[in-house]
């Protein structure tokens, strides 16, 4: 059960010129979007680019600096991860540049980005999944009833200012939100960018409604798209994608599978598995037919009251739960307390729909495919 530590150990020593670019090093550059490189990696109008071995040098410094790097890191593995690429030449002498970090409540987004030039003539750009802050996760949840968040709209605007400053062939690419902002920003950016993408990598992503996969746009980029889930993805198997996922072994369980540390490798791939798992499916089909049984007034409804909870109690990351779940424990408890009745009401209905659409797709758990 390789993973993609035992990937940079055996394919460390050889560049892209002698390896050529494949699954598994988009998935790497997608984890590599996580760090936040702010003040390390020049924003989109520097002039120059940094090295990756110099930018994760420096980032290794101010994390483990006495004041630290608020959020720098939100994986465990990510400093092994930063020693690794670092030390190896296929990634040492990748160069960054392009990067940007937008967090804005009040805007509802959560946006960032990063090219990397690969060495091989072509250019990786990488957008962030979900972080762990509320305001990221309201846009995420936003999806179900708009036909575009601000953080898509920013990828479009991000690709289209950087494609020109970048020579030569483009892979689009994301994990979780990332992987969804890669194929919309490919899709509905200009179609002299569009036709330079080579690869457009979604990882564990959720997809789109309807109306854009029915799109003349979606149907431009459609066969270059490469959608991997794991065995047991449930962030992955949220809305729609318009084409067949690519199933991948993961070492864990359950959501824990959703990590890119947990994907399963070979030498130069991703290591696919039959179908998805029952679990997985069960899940999929229970929500999807949640979803789209409610209207999309009702979707905006149930999802501002339940982050106006959240909201209230003062809760600004997932982070503050997991560091201080007691005491933001309280203060969920006494805002769900002060919500008036109807909305008490309301936000039960509608976890009872949940709840009744599981029992009637309890048998996906029982069904072989």
């Amino acid at each position: 059960m390789a993973n993609i530590f035992d990937y940079i150990a055996w394919r460390g020593d050889l560049d892209f010129s002698v390896s050529p670019f494949n699954p598994v090093d988009n998935i790497i550059f997608s984890q590599l979007s996580y760090l936040s490189l702010d003040d390390i990696v020049p924003d989109p109008d520097g002039k120059k680019g940094i090295g990756i071995e110099l930018a994760l040098r420096i980032f290794n410094e101010k994390l483990h600096s006495p004041q630290g790097l608020k959020q720098a890191s939100i994986f465990k593995e990510d400093p092994d991860l930063i020693k690794a690429l670092g030390s190896s030449r296929r990634f040492g002498d990748c160069h960054l540049f392009g990067y940007v970090n937008h967090v804005d409540a009040d805007r509802e987004i959560q946006f960032s980005a990063l090219c990397v030039y690969i060495g091989d003539g072509t250019c990786f750009v990488t957008f962030r999944g979900t972080d762990a802050s509320v305001v990221g996760w309201k846009e995420d949840f936003n999806m179900s009833f708009k036909e575009s968040v601000p953080a898509q709209l920013e990828a479009v605007n991000y690709l289209e200012k950087m494609a020109p400053m970048i020579d030569g062939p483009l892979r689009i690419g994301g994990h979780s939100k990332g992987g969804n902002l890669a194929i919309y920003a490919s899709a509905r950016c200009k179609e002299n960018i569009r036709h330079r993408i080579t690869n457009i990598y979604s990882n564990d992503a959720p997809g789109f409604q309807n109306k854009f996969i029915n799109s003349d746009e979606y149907a431009a980029i459609k066969d270059r798209i490469q959608s991997y889930v794991p065995q047991s993805s449930i962030i992955g198997m949220i809305f729609e994608h318009g084409i067949d996922d690519i199933v991948i072994k993961s070492s864990e369980m359950g959501l824990m599978q959703h990590s890119l540390y947990s994907w399963e490798v070979s030498y130069n791939d991703l290591v696919r598995s039959d179908n998805a798992t029952a679990s997985s499916r069960f899940v999929n089909k229970s929500i999807k037919d949640w979803i789209n049984g409610l209207d999309n007034e009702h979707r905006q409804q149930f999802i501002d009251a339940i982050f106006s909870i959240l909201s209230e109690s003062e809760m600004t990351s997932f982070q503050e739960l997991q560091k201080s779940w007691f005491s933001i424990s309280k203060k969920l408890l006494k805002s769900i307390g002060s919500t008036d009745e109807n909305t008490k009401k309301f936000i039960s209905q509608t976890f009872f729909d949940l709840l009744r659409s599981a029992k009637q797709n309890i048998n996906t758990l029982f069904k072989h495919e």
